[in-house]
């Protein structure tokens, strides 16, 4: 075959070996092979462990210094960097404005494909410089093939007014070393579909964004242990995961424990603090200031310790 392309040398665009026959395959033997590649994803992730870990860091120095996160794609994608920080608010409380998407093709995209909005290199441009990305920032370019052209025209004006840049791929060879602060580049593998980039890329790169935006959050103070302790209560669900919060840690029984939490005005690190200092809300709050939002040096106490001998009864 002559004819050549950017893309056929892609290993997003490779053809998987293991899944030749798919089509004359039973239903469950799909399922079998569809796990076996699913694990070479895990593998992958995990060579690039230090990698994710550096990105976490420069991402929770970033929100330290009142930057913003923006997670820039298309298609899958870009999709994923929606789902990403739509989830931020939440599960950690974030104001909407911190972490932010960008998808190609606008809101209309993330629910049905436009296809060739990738391809626009000035709109990724124009995309920054309407959000008015500054220095303080930090830019996550996510492309599983590397070189969508969307992305990198966002990475560019990103780069120009001095954003720190992470850019997350699953092609390892992407020429984008002098271009970026950090490259996170699981090598997944040929799809079993043959280019289909939501499958394996797709779950690599989830994995990737869960791992940055969690251990970044965790860094900055949103846990106490692995208690959610800056959850939104904006439902009966949350406001029940809320009071059993606040009960495990502080030993309060449910009645008490909804008490305190709407004296706190159910913001739950301040609820903890107020009983485990003897302090009033405005006072638990100030003492949460100057411990930089973290519970457990606002009260001098592990968590650890209560949440192991729960579980062992």
């Amino acid at each position: 075959m002559s004819y050549q392309s950017k893309w056929q040398s892609l290993p997003t665009e490779a053809i998987n070996e293991a899944s030749l026959a798919i089509d004359k395959m039973s239903a469950l033997d799909i399922v079998d092979l569809v796990v076996s590649e699913d694990r070479k994803v895990v593998a992958a992730v995990s060579r690039e462990r230090e990698r994710i870990a550096h990105g976490a860091e420069i991402i929770a120095g970033a929100l330290k210094k009142k930057g913003r996160i923006f997670l820039v794609g298309a298609g899958t994608s870009g999709r994923l960097g929606v789902v990403e920080a739509a989830e931020m608010p939440p599960t950690f409380s974030t104001p909407p404005e911190l972490v932010q998407a960008i998808m190609a093709g606008g809101q209309e995209a993330v629910f049905r494909a436009r296809e060739g909005v990738e391809d626009n290199f000035e709109e990724g441009t124009r995309a920054v410089a309407r959000l008015r990305v500054n220095k303080r920032d930090v830019m996550i370019g996510v492309s599983a093939s590397g070189i969508t052209q969307f992305v990198r025209g966002a990475l560019t004006g990103a780069r120009k007014v001095g954003a720190r840049i992470i850019f997350v791929t699953c092609w390892p060879g992407a020429d984008l070393q002098n271009y970026v602060d950090l490259i996170i580049a699981p090598a997944v593998g040929p799809e079993v579909i043959a280019g289909s980039t939501r499958l394996k890329a797709g779950t690599a790169t989830k994995m990737v964004l869960n791992m940055l935006t969690t251990i970044a959050m965790v860094r900055i103070g949103k846990t106490y242990g692995n208690l959610m302790v800056d959850v939104k209560t904006g439902s009966e669900k949350l406001k029940d995961r809320a009071k059993r919060i606040v009960m495990i840690v502080t030993g309060l029984d449910g009645a008490p424990a909804a008490e305190l939490l709407q004296r706190a005005k159910w913001n739950v690190k301040i609820a903890i603090v107020m009983q485990k200092a003897g302090l009033s809300a405005t006072q638990a709050a100030k003492r949460l200031r100057q411990s930089d939002d973290f519970i457990r040096e606002a009260i001098g106490e592990d968590i650890e310790p209560r949440l192991r001998a729960l579980l062992k009864k």
